[in-house]
């Protein structure tokens, strides 16, 4: 395997010629940059003909072209090119020449340039990855680097490393980050991840799933577990758990809430079936502990059995009209047929660690509305908002003051008057965040009227309600009461979401 001196001797050279995301994307252009991340080598190597070094780089890395020893001397220096080439880097193609036996790709990951290493993919040669074949900075990778906070913290437990992408991203805001993976070869390509970046606080440990941290808490964890959803069998180490169905993500989600600290985080990204006989919410949250867990389960995508399969066996760069593709097919949704899925749902999972005394709550509901603002500080804005409500009885949200969030818009939409003939008519308001997960509600005329009416420094809820009710002449109590119950009803889903800001938790929105 690579050696880490080697690694960081290779990291430095492409550091010093520009080759980083953001120095290839200047020097590509956006076309030809939007066809490298396309998978489209062909208008790569157009814009890479004036044969500089950074050329050089991008058609041997990137797009992955055969080169002579010569070629690699001039692009490396002599040397380095030369222990590349003992260290099996580049191999020996049937033509004599030499082609990089790795993928050694930049990113922006928490703000800073970063070199990820890891196995070839197919998106610039034709290959088959194998069952041992370890992912670089794939689709997942960037959902959960999005999905998890980076504030500052003690400790972290990146669970299921890979080629040390979270850990990687995590390290720059931890004190110490621990990860884990049962495979031998991700543990290995992630050292050289590591190493390549100059990472120091990082510790690699291999076994299963928590074993390699049995007893230890950690303040945050991030999981990308194997958890495609299937038979149980492993025909990728990746992306299959051995585990029925979806095992992977149920294990991780009953389990990761013993390895928190107190208010410490679990951002898991995974899976979940849709079966005849349950809703995918009541199957989800039947995996979260009975105490001392808050949990926010978000379904990103449903897709349908035949689709779920098709994608996964393309993964793996299996034609769906190859004999093999078919006979996989009819096997894997027999499977789905006999356990009565009719759909697969995929999102991610948060885990805020309460009060071992307190029952567990569960939050699970979809997002689907298009939004592109990353999710980390939201997950750690929702879980200070369902602190509050957690303490917060239905006379205390009525005498509290609230924020409604600058980001906030107000939307009224009207349709063609049908019944005119001529004009139009309301059919709906909402208030939808502008920011963030771009959460939105519906609101009636009395909704916006009380909405109007908050402000941090001024009425309590309650008597916002109480000049609502009076400009309507209402001075029943009765009725007065039943105000009060919707509004303070429609706040706390407000604040859920984070539209309304409880006054003494403002500073987090500014």
């Amino acid at each position: 395997m690579l050696e880490p001196a080697l690694v960081r001797e290779l990291a430095d050279v492409l550091a010093a010629a520009s080759f980083t995301a953001d120095g290839i994307a200047a020097h590509l252009g956006p076309d030809a940059t939007d066809a490298l991340y396309r998978g489209e080598p062909g208008a790569v190597l157009v814009a890479t003909r004036a044969g500089g070094q950074l050329d050089g780089l991008i058609r041997t890395l990137l797009v992955r072209r055969p080169a002579t020893g010569e070629e690699l001397a001039d692009l490396f220096g002599p040397r380095l090119a030369l222990s590349l080439i003992d260290a099996s880097f580049f191999t020996t193609t049937p033509s004599g020449h030499l082609e990089v036996a790795f993928d050694v790709r930049p990113h922006v990951l928490c703000g800073r340039e970063r070199l990820v290493l890891s196995d070839r993919d197919a998106s610039m040669t034709e290959l088959v990855p194998g069952r041992d074949h370890v992912l670089g900075v794939g689709a997942a990778s960037l959902s959960l680097l999005s999905a998890s906070p980076v504030t500052p913290v003690d400790r972290v437990l990146d669970l299921g490393t890979g080629s040390g992408v979270q850990a990687l991203a995590q390290s720059t805001v931890a004190r110490e980050v621990v990860a884990t993976d049962v495979h031998p070869r991700a543990l290995e390509l992630a050292e050289a991840t590591l190493s390549a970046n100059g990472v120091d606080n990082v510790e690699l440990r291999r076994g299963p799933w928590f074993e390699p941290v049995a007893g230890e808490r950690f303040d945050r964890i991030v999981a990308n577990p194997p958890f495609v959803v299937g038979l149980p069998e492993v025909g990728h180490v990746y992306r299959d758990s051995g585990l029925g169905l979806d095992g992977a993500t149920q294990l991780v989600v009953e389990q990761a809430a013993a390895h928190l600290e107190a208010n410490g985080t679990a951002c898991i990204l995974g899976a979940w079936v849709h079966a005849l006989d349950e809703s995918w919410q009541q199957r989800v949250a039947s995996w979260v502990p009975g105490t001392g867990v808050s949990a926010w389960v978000l379904q990103r995508d449903v897709v349908d059995p035949a689709l779920y399969v098709s994608t996964w066996l393309k993964d793996e760069s299996l034609d769906p009209r190859s004999r093999e593709a078919v006979e996989r097919t009819e096997a894997w949704l027999d499977y789905f047929d006999a356990n009565h899925v009719h759909a697969i749902g995929f999102g991610w999972v948060f885990l805020r660690r309460i009060g071992d005394s307190e029952a567990s709550e569960i939050t699970a509901e979809e997002l689907r509305q298009p939004f592109t603002d990353p999710l980390g500080p939201e997950v750690e804005e929702y879980f200070l908002r369902a602190q509050w409500l957690r303490g917060a009885s239905r006379d205390q949200v009525l005498d509290a003051a609230y924020l409604v969030r600058p980001s906030v818009a107000l939307e009224e939409v009207s349709l063609a008057d049908a019944d005119a003939g001529i004009g139009f008519a309301p059919e709906v308001a909402r208030v939808t965040r502008t920011d963030g997960p771009r959460f939105s509600h519906e609101v009636d005329r009395g909704g916006q009227s009380v909405l109007a009416g908050l402000h941090p420094q001024g009425l309590a809820l309650r008597d916002v309600v109480g000049l609502l009710a009076a400009s309507r002449g209402i001075d029943d109590p009765a009725r007065l009461g039943e105000l009060e119950d919707g509004a303070a009803g429609a706040v706390v889903d407000l604040v859920r979401h984070g539209l309304v800001i409880p006054a003494e938790l403002a500073e987090i929105v500014r």
